[in-house]
């Protein structure tokens, strides 16, 4: 009986799959950006490197060992990687649970029953007259479905690719902590430049307010220049505290990232000169940006999941076909139950072709291909955000040059012209006015310009989560086997 049903397992072996085999859309790649090197004159070159890729710890890059041992805390401690962690291990053993439906079922059983039997009805029993017994029985059962037209296969593929987009949205969950944490530290060393520059400027203002008070005790300024040099300190002083505000807040950031609760103390946090700025940068074709930004590979993964739940839905309106074989004992002595004289077996071969579901299965196909459509669209989303991102990034990084050397030139051009009225108020050569504007460009040429300089780091960061890190495909195929 078994040579039977040799033909069904080959074509089972064989079995077709009706989920579309190519659903990943194109989208039309934009010009290869421009690969110039940027050279400004008031600081450290970037050029960008052909065939480069972006090394896994790019933060590295900014030569900082206390940034590197920030990132390196964040990335074992921080609760939304755990959460992504989690997800990554629960898809897998849902992968690999769906694998399991390849597979025969093989199951064993065990039972003993007390029965009393009615005399009308008859008894299995040699004996005809014994109607109160206890009937041992022992069984091996396998099951082996025919996946005749790939119902299991598309559901172990669509199981599969959601295990890729969860291992990809771990990749861009530990780039997304880096970045962000590489973002505070930065921000906090801008935001402790700008306060020791807002308290120098309090400073300069305290001596420029001792300097006319002595010049009021000689006679020579009124009462009204050193109210407006008062009016000065003040403000000087009233900048400050929006900044301490702005880097507390920061480093509350900075100590969730690395899991602990703000307001304890930090380790060492790197400052703005003790910051590199990287001076090679891949040049990624946008064919590369594609293969390796986290976000379009969980796109990708999400297309063919939903491509493979569409020939599932196909196949649940397609005949299921089913072997089932049974073998064990039955006896009413336990110690006879494996004996010759009990022996049962059963083969059993099913066909079953749904008729009549209410529509629900023609539904749950038009569901399926809708989702389908769904997930082509998000995947041309985010491969169109992902070139914007990098041309973002791109433009970001050659206009903070020009500012850098505008605000070098406006910085240095505001310290003399401030030296020289400060020289000329002390001879008596400069009014009052003259000096506050003096002093209030310096103070904000001063703010412009460690604001560039943050600038640049901040958007070469933000240059390198835009690209994506290399391929990890063969990172996460080795648990599918």
């Amino acid at each position: 009986m078994i040579r039977r049903f040799v033909p069904l397992l080959a074509l089972c072996a064989s079995a077709c799959a009706l989920g579309p085999r190519h659903p990943i859309p194109t989208v039309a790649p934009p010009p290869t950006p421009d690969a110039r090197p940027i050279r400004p004159e008031s600081g450290p070159a970037q050029t960008f490197v052909a065939d480069a890729e972006r090394p896994a710890d790019w933060w590295t890059r900014f030569g900082s060992a206390d940034l590197d041992a920030l990132v390196a805390r964040a990335l074992g401690a921080d609760n939304d990687l755990a959460v992504a962690e989690a997800a990554l291990r629960q898809a897998r053993a849902q992968a690999s649970a769906a694998s399991g439906a390849f597979w025969p079922q093989l199951d064993a059983s065990a039972q003993s029953q007390r029965v009393k039997a009615p005399r009308a009805l008859s008894n299995p029993l040699p004996d005809p007259d014994q109607f109160l017994y206890t009937l041992h029985s022992a069984q091996l059962s396998v099951s082996y479905p025919l996946d005749l037209f790939g119902a299991n296969r598309e559901k172990r593929l669509s199981a599969k690719a959601a295990a890729e987009v969860a291992a990809a949205r771990l990749d861009a969950a530990r780039t997304t902590v880096a970045a962000n944490l590489t973002l505070a530290v930065i921000q906090n060393a801008a935001l402790q430049a700008q306060i020791e520059a807002a308290e120098q400027s309090v400073r300069d203002n305290r001596e420029l307010l001792a300097i006319l008070q002595k010049r009021q005790a000689l006679g020579e300024v009124g009462s009204a220049d050193v109210a407006a040099q008062q009016t000065a300190l003040a403000t000087a002083e009233g900048a400050l505290p929006p900044l301490v505000r702005q880097q507390a807040h920061q480093r509350a950031l900075i100590a969730i990232f690395i899991g602990q609760a703000p307001g304890a103390p930090l380790p060492a946090l790197p400052r703005l000169e003790a910051l590199a700025l990287p001076g090679d940068l891949p040049a990624v074709a946008p064919a590369a940006i594609v293969a390796r930004r986290p976000d379009i590979r969980a796109a990708d993964a999400q297309v063919r999941g939903a491509a493979a739940d569409l020939g599932a839905a196909i196949a649940a309106r397609l005949p299921n076909l089913q072997l089932t074989g049974q073998v064990g004992g039955e006896s009413t002595r336990f110690s006879s139950l494996l004996g010759p004289d009990a022996a049962v077996w059963s083969l059993v071969g099913a066909a079953t072709q749904p008729l009549f579901h209410g529509g629900q299965l023609r539904a749950q196909q038009k569901g399926a291909q809708a989702a389908l459509d769904g997930a082509k669209a998000q995947y041309r989303a985010a491969v169109l955000q992902a070139f914007a991102d990098v041309d973002d990034a791109l433009t970001a990084l050659r206009t903070d040059a020009m500012a850098l050397d505008a605000a070098d030139r406006a910085q240095a051009a505001a310290a003399r012209n401030l030296a020289f009225t400060r020289r000329q108020l002390e001879l008596g050569g400069a009014g009052t006015l003259s000096v506050l504007n003096a002093s209030a460009a310096e103070a904000q040429a001063r703010g412009q310009l460690i604001q560039a300089r943050a600038a640049r780091l901040g958007d070469t960061v933000a240059f390198f989560q835009a690209i994506g890190g290399p391929d990890i495909k063969k990172e996460h195929a080795s648990w599918a086997g």
